[in-house]
């Protein structure tokens, strides 16, 4: 009787909410956030924003700075100093 509660448990809070989709890619710094009637949805792949603002060109879209972007790390060992 405890195995059919706990599987009924289970199956329901899975079937309750479906989990969303990550929206940012965070090895990207631009982003395309495209424009539909269904929905509208995040492209994450572009190293430029000249670059992103080819692919939105004639479109419903629009270039955005990914708030998400993993920046690269700064390598270990003798730091510099800036001269200014």
């Amino acid at each position: 009787m405890r195995i059919l509660a706990f599987a009924t448990l289970a199956i329901g809070t899975v079937s309750i909410a479906p989990a969303a989709a990550q929206t940012y890619n965070p090895a990207y710094p631009v982003c395309l956030h495209v424009y539909t009637r269904g929905a509208n949805y995040y492209e994450c792949r572009y190293t430029s924003l000249p670059q992103c603002n080819m692919s939105a060109s004639g479109r419903a879209a629009q270039c955005v700075i990914n708030p998400y972007f993993g920046s690269t790390p700064v390598p270990a060992g003798r730091r510099y100093r800036h001269v200014y």
